[in-house]
């Protein structure tokens, strides 16, 4: 007896177009993207994607939202801890990995494009994530300047976008399946931030 072959129910296949599409976002950018590109990379024709989905604004609001919601609500996990100022930055940085692990499209595609995106009404929750994200970042830092776990001297804003820019820019890059797992990363990332690459001389 054959066993039938089971096929992708409607919420499965929209998930797999979904991957689809930000892989496409990622590798092309938003604007060069089309329907048909997405419909072509996912063998499909243009007019059976539309089933799923009513236009590309569609696709690329569901797949940065989906990325935002985990990363906040990570995020809220490690603030909620009341950790100390080093700890919620080490926790910080490991979330935003693990959230690249998981949504590495997704961070490819708000990188290159959020700041064209958030003047559109459907994407305006961008620029709040944005204004929200570098509160948090900030408030880390001065956390931890105001308890001596910083320097002093820290420039909060050069702190502040020198972090942002070295850990997201690793979108570009980064690969779930590559040498190092996102927690080995994270750690790599926050011991050279915090503890830095040069070696300390030896007290004679």
């Amino acid at each position: 007896m054959v066993t039938p072959k089971k096929t992708a129910t409607g919420a499965e296949r929209r998930a797999e177009l979904l991957a689809t599409a930000a892989e496409v976002f990622a590798e092309l950018g938003y604007n060069a993207t089309t329907v048909r590109t997405i419909a072509d990379r996912a063998g499909m024709l243009a007019g059976s994607l539309y089933y799923h989905f009513d236009s590309k604004e569609s696709m690329a609001d569901e797949i940065l939202s989906a990325f935002l919601t985990d990363l906040w609500a990570g995020y809220q996990r490690i603030e909620e801890a009341e950790r100390g100022p080093r700890e919620t930055f080490e926790g910080l940085v490991a979330e935003s990995f693990r959230q690249m692990e998981r949504h590495r499209p997704a961070v490819a595609l708000y990188q290159k494009e959020a700041r064209h995106l958030a003047p559109q009404e459907r994407f305006r929750y961008l620029a709040d994530s944005q204004e929200r994200f570098q509160k948090l970042w900030t408030r880390t830092l001065e956390r931890g300047v105001a308890d001596g776990s910083f320097r002093a001297d820290l420039d909060i804003p050069v702190a502040y976008r020198f972090v942002r820019d070295t850990v997201w820019v690793a979108a570009v890059w980064f690969r779930p399946q590559g040498r190092k797992s996102a927690a080995q990363i994270a750690e790599q990332y926050t011991s050279m931030v915090l503890d830095g690459i040069a070696t300390r001389p030896v007290a004679g």
